[in-house]
């Protein structure tokens, strides 16, 4: 079977029994990230937990290779490739946070009120082992296609951009007509 990169949500309709799963689940095999979002019966959404495989590689990787490639200017070179290397790491973990954070603010209208969604990043041999761990914890289980949720995410980062372009030039609409004639 191929390999499917999928993000996988499991689903508790109550905030107890979440967490075994959660720490269960950082070693399934293909996970890159987890995150366990909670809504209160009250409705107010928590990101509980999260978890990214590799975290700090980037940043420490290429601060290391910016400090070799730095060895040809001496200690000072040495000091600032790697600073220059790290800062380069640190921007693309930035990045991937970033978009990480939209994607969870994209599936937070599927968290159920007073429940739990562990959502899961993985490239899956097979669904097998996500598929027993929320048996075993009493989850539900959805997948969602990698490339068909990144489409989603930047869709509502669209959306959601034009929305605040419409809003500031409604501003500075309001702003004009405010302006006494002549000023």
């Amino acid at each position: 079977m191929s390999e499917q990169h999928n993000a996988v949500l499991l689903t508790f309709p109550d905030a107890a029994g979440w967490r075994p799963a959660f720490d269960e689940a950082q070693h399934l095999p293909g996970l890159r990230v987890a995150a366990a979002l909670e809504r209160s019966t009250e409705g107010v959404l928590e990101v509980r937990d999260t978890f990214t495989r590799g975290a700090g590689v980037a940043t420490v990787g290429s601060g290391l290779l910016g400090g070799v490639v730095g060895l040809l200017g001496g200690p000072i070179g040495v000091l600032l490739g790697f600073a220059a290397g790290a800062a380069l790491g640190n921007a693309a973990e930035e990045r991937y946070a970033t978009e990480a954070g939209a994607a969870l603010i994209v599936l937070s209208t599927r968290v159920p009120d007073g429940g739990v969604l562990i959502v899961l990043e993985l490239r899956e041999a097979s669904p097998g082992p996500a598929d027993e761990l929320a048996a075993r914890h009493g989850a539900t289980v959805e997948r969602i296609d990698a490339h068909t949720f990144t489409e989603q995410v930047r869709a509502a980062e669209k959306k959601a951009e034009e929305q605040r372009a419409a809003e500031k030039a409604a501003e500075r609409q309001e702003g004009n007509d405010r302006a006494p004639d002549g000023a």
